[in-house]
């Protein structure tokens, strides 16, 4: 494999002087790692002799340096963290230059190169919200109260709830800096929801996390007339992640011939990618020419996780390698917005982001007069005229509020909030059957959703899930196709609400806080 340059395993921050010398701390973003040798290391352009440098890891364990060989080799699992120390004179004030070199496997040689100011571990200045390098220190009670103190002295606010929590802060590491407390929302529960899908299959009680009055009512009542139909029939289509680099080139004609270059090597771009993770499969590679710029959306599948961070280590991999080893390469940029992270687009509606998604049910005629006021015509008639209101807009929903349900679930089951954006676009269809009843259904093109990884583990986000049966390692498609199901029920009682002129009279009863 070519080699790679990279900064990200270098902690920033990090570099300080020591009583013998001077040290820093590395840690392994990328992917399990051995690491077989350090074959260099140079300061501002000064090697350091190898016998003159330390490993000292995070277990405790100390070693030198020249003690890593191939037939010796270091485990150095994602995430592991350890600290090289350099024996030699201390390092001037200032901002230094740091370059080392390690041969691993699988990813070959991995070149670091990294500036960093010299720092004493002590206490950031009260310039800023407080905070230390060292993490342990940095998610302790101790410094969320040192931050909730800073706070109150500069706004005079009182932060008597922020700071009332039940966890530890050191689990919050990685999801969270300068963690001072927490937002309480309040959660209710609605449902149980009857879902008949492939992976979530039985009632569901569904907690919604919501400061919206009537919203969690109103899913209830959905929910009701959708189980007394005999539950909502849930089917996920499709499911990948994407990460969309661009390459730059000298021309239209050298982006072409790149483009096919790409093709004719996929094997070895997956390899490379795949190599960062256990989970992350590259599943193909969709190529777009424009200018002269070549546009790769790569698409992944990531498991349980959502897997934006694991997709970008990945195609952050590929990129590299294309760079070494593709002609024409000018430049590239990681991400070049083709594949919409975070915002609503056309190409997610076709091609997918996340879980492709669909939930249905036919609600009988009877059933929809007596429970919600309102007759299968009335319906599809507020359908059609809502499709040209969709048209007018430019939205990429003709649905009514599937934000809400994704929103509220999201926030109690420890999701990217964020990834509402692409997560509420809807494609909602109904008919009046031959028998005169109702069918509804409403397709997800790009819900992203994990039940592992990310804010999957932290406390109150982790018990939701639980009540679910979705927390951890082979759930991810069984939270989709509830949290499909829930959209669909609250898109059957305020599409009924508004059409039997009930919707303004409910949320004066129960949705106006005065």
């Amino acid at each position: 494999m070519a080699s790679l340059t990279v900064r990200q395993l270098y902690t920033s921050g990090s570099l300080r002087n020591a009583t013998d010398g001077f040290c820093f701390a590395i840690e392994n973003r990328l992917n399990d790692t051995v690491v077989t040798r350090l074959a260099s290391l140079q300061v501002d352009g000064h090697e350091i002799p190898a016998d003159h440098l330390q490993l000292e890891l995070s277990s405790g364990e100390v070693l030198p340096v020249q003690a890593v060989t191939p037939e010796h080799p270091l485990a150095f699992a994602r995430r592991a963290c350890a600290s090289v120390h350099a024996f030699t004179a201390p390092l001037a004030a200032g901002t230094h230059e740091i370059d080392f070199v390690l041969e691993t496997t699988p990813f070959g040689t991995v070149q670091v190169r990294a500036e960093d100011a010299l720092s004493d571990g002590a206490l950031a200045p009260h310039t800023g919200v407080p905070y230390v390098k060292d993490d342990g220190r940095n998610y302790s009670r101790e410094m969320a109260e040192i931050r909730r103190r800073y706070i109150e002295d500069v706004t005079g606010v009182t932060l008597r709830h922020v700071g009332s929590y039940s966890f530890d802060p050191a689990m919050t590491r990685g999801n969270i800096e300068n963690f001072t407390g927490v937002a309480q929302i309040p959660i209710g529960f609605a449902g149980p929801l009857r879902v008949n899908g492939e992976y979530a299959q039985g009632e569901f009680l569904i907690p919604l996390a919501t400061s919206e009055g009537t919203l969690v009512a109103s899913y209830n009542r959905g929910m009701k007339v959708l189980n007394l139909a005999g539950g909502v029939k849930c089917t996920v289509s499709a499911d990948g992640m994407q990460r969309a680099p661009v390459f730059v080139f000298d021309s239209a004609r050298e982006a072409r011939a790149f483009r096919d270059w790409v093709d004719a090597n996929l094997g070895d771009i997956r390899a490379v990618a795949e190599a960062t993770s256990h989970v992350a499969k590259l599943l193909f590679i969709e190529p777009y020419l424009s200018n002269k710029f070549a546009y790769l959306r790569f698409n992944f599948a990531t498991g349980d996780a959502a897997g934006q961070n694991m997709v970008g280590r990945a195609t952050f991999a590929a990129c590299e390698w294309l760079r070494a080893n593709a002609p024409g390469v000018r430049r590239y940029y990681l991400e070049s917005n083709l594949a919409t992270d975070k915002k609503a687009s056309h190409v997610n509606l076709m091609r997918t982001r996340g879980k492709r998604v669909t939930a249905e049910a036919v609600i009988p005629r009877a059933l929809l007069c007596e429970r919600l006021r309102v007759d299968p015509e009335t319906l599809q008639g507020h359908a059609g005229v809502a499709n040209v209101g969709a048209l007018l807009s430019g939205t990429t929903n003709n649905g009514l509020h599937s934000a809400n349900a994704i929103t509220a679930m999201f926030i109690a089951t420890g999701q990217d909030v964020a990834n509402v954006a692409e997560g509420s676009a809807a494609l909602l269809y109904s008919e009046i059957t031959p028998e005169r009843d109702f069918y509804l259904s409403i397709t997800l093109p790009s819900l992203i959703v994990a039940t592992h990884g990310g804010g999957t583990g932290l406390a109150t986000q982790r018990e939701c899930l639980e009540v679910l049966g979705c927390y951890g390692i082979g759930k991810v498609n069984k939270l989709a196709e509830i949290v499909a199901g829930v959209v669909l029920a609250g898109e059957l009682s305020l599409a009924a609400a508004i059409s039997s002129l009930e919707w303004v009279s409910a949320h004066e009863r129960m949705g106006r806080h005065r």
